[in-house]
């Protein structure tokens, strides 16, 4: 049976909660696959990230239309999550997750919603070091700025694949992104989709502009984007990709790749 975790216990005993004094804290620890953390919210931020392994982090999202977002995380990603938001996660694969709780005090301008961040080699390296036993206080300051700076400063990627909410939303189009989301690979068409959730694909078509602000095509880029990510951060050839996310030539997954990443998929590889 999969092994559970619940959310880290919240309030003032909680000994990871920052505050003014010491507003960036970092909490690691060995997670096996199929692990989780229950929904829950707290007054601080949240930036998810695992050295190695990969994580699916789903939370509420002020600024997306849907009101809810699933990012899939490989260790070259992490999610940034503001100050409030009802959140959870899911271990996909063994990971060292490194966990940086953020006084709301010090969080950057404007950042009320979820993102996706980059993790430069340098955050990598601060986040290692923020990490370490019985730093000297000065030294901890020092390294906490240099990691608020880099935060500041990281490239953003608009990789969260948003869904319907789970109550008040429509049924039909959360069962058809689901549906998506387990079978990646599949090439069916919007009307093929719509009809086996029993809807019209005019009806899914309007959903998908009116509950998740997107098209289908594009929320779909973006749930192959998230399949994809993980795949080539394990070093699964391009090719192999390609056919894993429902391309059927290597030049079309890598030309969609590289117009949405800025780079193509052979550059992520293994990272």
């Amino acid at each position: 049976m999969p092994r559970a975790h619940r959310s880290i216990p919240l309030g003032d005993t909680d000994p990871f909660q920052p505050n003014r004094a010491k507003p960036v804290r970092v909490r690691s620890r060995n997670m096996p696959a199929d692990a989780h953390f229950d929904p829950h919210r707290h007054p601080w931020a949240q930036l998810a990230y695992c050295a190695t392994g990969i994580l699916q982090v789903s939370a509420a999202d002020a600024d997306s239309a849907s009101g809810e977002v699933t990012f899939i995380v490989p260790p070259s990603r992490a999610v940034w999550i503001a100050p409030g938001a009802l959140h959870h996660v899911h271990v996909l694969e063994d990971a060292q997750f490194r966990t940086l709780y953020i006084d709301a005090s010090v969080t950057p301008t404007g950042w009320t919603g979820c993102r996706v961040l980059v993790v430069s080699p340098l955050l990598r390296e601060l986040v290692a070091a923020l990490d370490a036993p019985r730093l000297a206080r000065e030294r901890e300051t020092l390294l906490t700025n240099l990691v608020l700076d880099e935060l500041g400063n990281a490239a953003t990627q608009d990789l969260g694949v948003p869904l319907p909410p789970a109550q008040g939303g429509d049924k039909r189009l959360r069962a058809l992104c689901e549906a998506v989301l387990r079978a990646p690979a599949e090439r069916a068409t919007l009307a093929q989709w719509a009809g086996s959730v029993g809807a019209s694909e005019r009806t899914m078509a309007r959903l998908f502009r009116e509950q998740l602000g997107t098209s289908y095509q594009q929320w779909r880029q973006q749930a192959v984007l998230a399949h994809a990510l993980p795949l080539l951060a394990r070093g699964m050839p391009v090719s192999h990709v390609a056919a894993a996310s429902g391309y059927a030539s290597d030049s079309a997954f890598t030309a969609m790749f590289k117009a949405a990443m800025g780079e193509p998929p052979s550059q992520f590889q293994g990272r």
